[in-house]
């Protein structure tokens, strides 16, 4: 699969999902053209979904990252508590 030229997480599945859509339109030839189309319109709603979730993630990522380099230590201790949490959780499955 190829790297995402920015790193985000939207760009790498836009890139997969065409990735995904020449490699089923060079498999699929003859017998297998309806499939192929089906195939293809499945991956267009899907690469539609994603764009639709990529804006609100990266607005989220966004607003954390601001929050942790304006609030450091409130940063550490909230992720130390919830990892605190965890553990405590995963202690008592056992």
């Amino acid at each position: 699969m190829a790297e995402a030229t920015d790193g985000s997480l939207a760009e790498a599945l836009r890139v997969l999902a065409d990735e995904a859509e020449a490699l089923l339109g060079a498999a699929l030839d003859g017998d297998g053209a309806q499939l192929g189309e089906a195939a293809r319109a499945r991956l267009r709603q899907l690469r539609g979904r994603f764009e639709a979730l990529a804006a609100p993630l990266e607005d989220g990522a966004r607003a954390l990252d601001r929050y942790v380099r304006r609030n450091p230590w409130q940063a550490i201790a909230i992720a130390g508590a919830l990892g605190l949490g965890v553990g405590l959780l995963l202690g008592r499955r056992r």
